[in-house]
């Protein structure tokens, strides 16, 4: 009965789609000079009643084309049914055509979740598992590390975690150093209101000058130490983005890196399994029912492995060039930004000093040998506390709640109600 079958009824069963959607196409693609189109061939006679497209290789026609992708099936040749054929006849065909290759097709469209059955998930998870153990204990359990050991590109996590650490060390210890130089301008600010509101009120002219004058060189150190912070706030701001965002998002790419490449990973493996599983039952001379029925199955994984793969270059891609970004700025961006660091300092250091040896003055002289008496000292210098100097005295004195706010600092009282006595009531946190 089966020798009168006729070619239509070579195939016992129908096709089982698993409930996917297939519409028909054509597609003109023009051969490279090695006379291919960068196609893998997969199913047809005398097993499978369809002819596939099982991969689409890197930089041929085909993948420049963009039309064809894995799972879908090849109908025809140049107007020729490949029904009943082999995948080996169809790829003698395509080779033996001279010119461009006319081939009509059947697309799949396969949704990606369904492919990402339990068996994938599970596959995922041993992955990962073997992904961080050693060597010996993967070779202990005799589990294949493959091409997940050395990845030099998820080592790089461990890299920028300790780079997290040092980053913040340094910005800690810089805010430390900057709030402990914002309470010397606190000092400096109060010393020079005390000290002017008594030079006001001092009867004595000499007298009056010295305060004054004492006093105003304390505000302008204050002046001084005020536009040294700001000239900071640039460099804590860069160290703050490159800590808490360029960092981060670098670690979350590479994390998303690692994910879909054990996905990738899994579906190849996934590939692996079903083709010893049809090679086990050709050599049994055994029917296998996804193959006999179509292999949609099989289909629906290599569209899969073939989405995963195109993701993982892609990742890959901007991870590498995320990598060399983040490389390039920490080696070249840390030492300039310290650098400024250290010049502002030792700017405002020469500063100060030469602004106290210019002004080296001092209104009180404490005399023990005499009963701790106060004299005025006699050599003063007549300068006195202009509109001008009061208005950079306030300048400074507003840029103070900014400072703060930038610093992550919090002033409680504000600038009309503090004094002297209420700067150790400021929470420097």
């Amino acid at each position: 009965m089966s020798d009168r079958l006729t070619e239509e009824d070579d195939y016992l069963y129908e096709e089982d789609k698993m409930g996917m959607k297939v519409t028909s196409g054509i597609i003109k693609i023009a051969k490279d000079p090695n006379n291919l189109i960068g196609i893998s061939i997969g199913g047809g006679a005398p097993n499978c009643p369809c002819l596939y497209v099982v991969q689409i290789f890197d930089n041929t026609p085909a993948s420049k084309d963009g039309s064809l992708e894995s799972g879908d099936e090849i109908v025809a040749v140049n107007g020729v049914s490949m029904k009943g054929k082999s995948k080996v006849e169809v790829a003698k065909m395509i080779q033996s055509v001279a010119g461009d290759v006319m081939i009509n097709y059947n697309k799949l469209h396969a949704d990606p979740k369904q492919g990402k059955s339990l068996d994938i998930v599970l596959k995922k998870v041993k992955h990962r598992m073997v992904d961080n153990m050693s060597s010996a204990t993967a070779d202990a359990l005799g589990l294949s590390r493959a091409i997940l050991c050395n990845d030099n590109l998820l080592k790089k996590l461990e890299e920028l975690e300790d780079m997290e650490l040092m980053y913040k060390g340094i910005i800690d210890h810089s805010r430390n150093l900057l709030r402990s130089q914002l309470d010397l301008c606190h000092v400096y600010k109060a010393m020079g209101d005390v000290f002017s509101e008594i030079g006001v009120r001092e009867t004595n002219s000499m007298a009056s000058e010295a305060f004054s004058k004492f006093g105003e060189t304390h505000r302008s150190m204050e002046r001084q130490t005020i536009d040294m912070l700001r000239s900071l706030k640039p460099i804590l701001h860069d160290l703050n983005t490159f800590l808490y965002k360029a960092v981060p998002d670098t670690k979350l790419t590479i994390r998303k890196y690692a994910d879909i490449k054990f996905e990738y990973l899994s579906y190849c493996l996934k590939v692996k399994e079903m083709d010893d599983e049809e090679c086990t039952y050709q050599a049994l001379q055994e029917p296998l029912y996804r193959v006999e029925t179509g292999n949609y199955e099989y289909r629906l994984i290599l569209r899969c492995r073939q989405d995963a793969r195109k993701k993982f270059g892609r990742l890959r891609s901007d991870l590498l060039e995320k990598l060399e970004l983040l490389d390039q700025k920490h080696v070249q961006d840390i030492v300039s930004q310290l650098q400024r660091m250290m010049l502002a300092f030792e700017k405002l250091h020469v500063e100060s000093h030469s602004l106290v040896k210019t002004n080296f003055i001092s209104p009180i002289e404490l005399d023990l040998s005499q009963g701790c008496t106060f004299t005025y000292q006699d050599s003063l210098v007549n300068t006195g506390h202009d509109d001008e100097e009061e208005e950079k005295c306030e300048q400074a004195e507003e840029a103070i709640p900014s400072l703060l706010k930038d610093l992550e600092l919090e002033d409680p009282l504000p600038r009309s109600k503090r004094n002297s006595s209420d700067l150790d009531l400021l929470n420097l946190n």
